[in-house]
């Protein structure tokens, strides 16, 4: 179903999901498309009430998630999220949780997601995912595929949201109703287990500082997963990195590993205040050995580990 915006009347239109809606008890919806999805990408020949598609097009996702959220409201629900494969300024007001969309099980698409939710976040849009392992294509007993998964899982541990998603190959049944083969952690082989059952541990042993983060996006805007300027700004190596390494609120310093193969890295330690050090980070405790930054050291990423570090003041 097409919800008719942006610029009709749609104070109605929620009242024709909520049958639906609330016939589950879950009060989150995975609302998916929201652009809406275009069977061909001709803008020009697109119109709205409002106006042509390439002058108000997109508004749309930001009245859909505000329909939503309104009418979810009104009957009686506190702070909805819904989860949407698109938005626009705003929509953060809106109980909106983007992911990037269908994206491809690739490495270049991994590495692109980097990018993409440090933007979001800037753009003030604070509550983003993606699929992780990306959500085109990925047979889970391809030992090449298993590693992508991997590293995936890893960054997703430390992202706003973590999510696990896919459509993963061999497919099975007919043409109207393949479905896609097993995506579960335990579907990947007992390594593979073992290293994500960690990562959900560190996920879970981060509650309450991600409640923190959360609470401070709500209240200042601020964003969850920040790139390096936003957080040392007067630290000029921090201006030139790109989305290689990134800080997860304003303790951990995340360099995840997105390069097939890569065991070794180089990372890059901001300069911080005076008496303030950086520490690795451990499931179990921070190790021992403490940098000051400002300077670029050498470190081990071996399959089951992704280079994280803590601002020990702020953690």
């Amino acid at each position: 179903m097409w919800t008719p915006l942006p610029g009709c009347k749609a104070n109605g239109i929620y009242s024709t999901y909520h049958p639906y809606i609330y016939a589950s008890p879950q009060r989150q919806t995975w609302l998916d498309q929201a652009e809406p999805e275009y069977s061909v990408y001709d803008f020009d020949n697109y119109r709205y009430f409002l106006g042509p598609n390439l002058q108000v097009g997109n508004i749309y996702p930001r009245d859909y998630a505000r329909t939503f959220f309104d009418g979810m409201r009104e009957s009686g629900q506190e702070n909805p999220v819904n989860l949407l494969r698109c938005a626009w300024a705003g929509s953060q007001k809106y109980g909106a949780l983007v992911w990037s969309g269908d994206i491809a099980s690739s490495w270049s698409s991994f590495r692109n997601q980097l990018a993409a939710g440090l933007n979001m976040g800037i753009a003030g849009l604070p509550w983003w995912t993606t699929d992780i392992g990306g959500f085109h294509g990925g047979i889970p007993g391809d030992e090449s595929f298993r590693e992508l998964f991997v590293r995936w899982f890893q960054w997703g541990a430390f992202c706003p949201v973590m999510r696990l998603h896919g459509d993963r190959e061999p497919k099975n049944g007919g043409l109207s109703s393949s479905s896609g083969a097993p995506n579960e952690i335990w579907s990947y082989g007992p390594v593979v287990y073992e290293i994500c059952r960690k990562y959900l541990l560190i996920r879970e042993q981060l509650r309450g500082y991600t409640r923190r983060l959360m609470a401070e996006a709500h209240k200042k805007g601020s964003p969850v997963i920040r790139p390096l300027f936003y957080e040392f700004p007067d630290d000029p190596q921090c201006w030139k990195l790109g989305a290689t390494q990134y800080m997860y609120g304003d303790a951990y310093l995340c360099c995840p590993v997105v390069e097939k193969g890569m065991r070794k890295m180089d990372v890059y330690l901001p300069t911080l205040e005076h008496g303030e050090q950086w520490a690795f980070f451990s499931y179990t405790e921070s190790e021992g050995r403490t940098w000051e930054g400002g300077s670029i050291i050498e470190v081990d990423c071996p399959l089951d580990w992704m280079p994280v570090f803590v601002r020990k003041s702020r953690a």
